[in-house]
């Protein structure tokens, strides 16, 4: 792959089954009309407004107890989405339809106006991250063209990880070298930043993760069950639950969690306990 290092391959002698629903874009029809939401991939929250952000089949959108709204006028596919500063993003993932100028998969694009505008920085038709994560100045990435971890310190430069089927991945807030990856067995951990991974025995078999603080590894299996680990990973707490299967989650921190379904978008303030609606899909 252009710009990157290969390093070791797995440890894990698993055969897991790729999510690759949602992945391709297809043609709204009229440029004029607006598609909405589509499949809800990723979550964000921008630290300068507090608002989350959606990323989204048809484009990036702001939600809100009023309502959801379109940031930009971009329809495209975003796949992975990571919230990297004060209205600065990254993401993945395709361009609209009617943009033939650019390759299928966008590789790792930035933005540094809270979404309007994007600009790509590497792997552009190379990658495909659908999940990103950015944590200690480094940008960490599942890309599922070739199932592989990816992790650059600099956002242009790449080196390879293990490969295997993953879901998410979730990085330590203390530890720039531990990497949470889920695979269809459970999580799983690294130590070194992604090149080999374990499985964590006799935890429940989550299919998203986050980790926004040392004592706050939040999961959620794929019937939308809640879990949280106050030590890393090797003992769980199962919370609530949404009551669907999830298509993304975000966990904030001080007990602020996010997870989007094909109903809407739900929150909770008490590590997942409990969850009311942020936004209901109503078409």
């Amino acid at each position: 792959m252009p710009g990157t290092k290969q390093a070791g391959l797995t440890a894990i002698g698993l055969c897991v089954l790729a999510l690759t629903a949602g992945c391709t874009s297809e043609p709204p029809g009229d440029s004029t009309f607006d598609p909405g939401m589509g499949h809800i991939h990723a979550l964000a929250i921008n630290p300068a407004t507090g608002t989350v952000y959606a990323g989204t089949h048809y484009g990036l959108f702001t939600l809100t107890d009023s309502g959801a709204e379109r940031v930009g006028s971009v329809a495209q596919d975003f796949m992975g989405l990571a919230a990297a500063g004060d209205d600065h993003f990254l993401a993945s993932g395709h361009p609209s339809p009617d943009d033939m100028d650019q390759p299928v998969n966008l590789g790792l694009i930035e933005s540094r106006d809270g979404g309007d505008s994007w600009d790509v920085l590497s792997l552009s038709g190379a990658a495909d991250f659908h999940a990103l994560e950015y944590k200690h100045g480094i940008v960490y990435g599942y890309d599922s063209l070739n199932q592989q971890i990816m992790v650059s310190e600099d956002k242009h430069e790449w080196i390879g990880g293990a490969r295997f089927p993953a879901y998410d991945i979730a990085v330590s807030p203390l530890n720039p070298d531990e990497v949470i990856a889920t695979v269809e067995r459970g999580p799983a951990r690294s130590t070194d930043r992604g090149e080999m991974f374990e499985v964590l025995g006799g935890a429940p078999a989550l299919v998203f993760v986050d980790w926004p603080a040392a004592d706050e590894l939040v999961g959620i299996d794929a019937d939308g069950v809640v879990y949280v680990s106050a030590d890393g990973g090797d003992s769980w707490r199962e919370m609530g639950t949404v009551g669907a299967a999830p298509h993304a989650l975000l966990a904030a921190g001080d007990g602020e969690i996010y997870v989007a379904t094909d109903r809407g978008i739900l929150s909770s303030g008490d590590n997942g306990a409990t969850f009311t609606p942020l936004w209901e899909d109503t078409q």
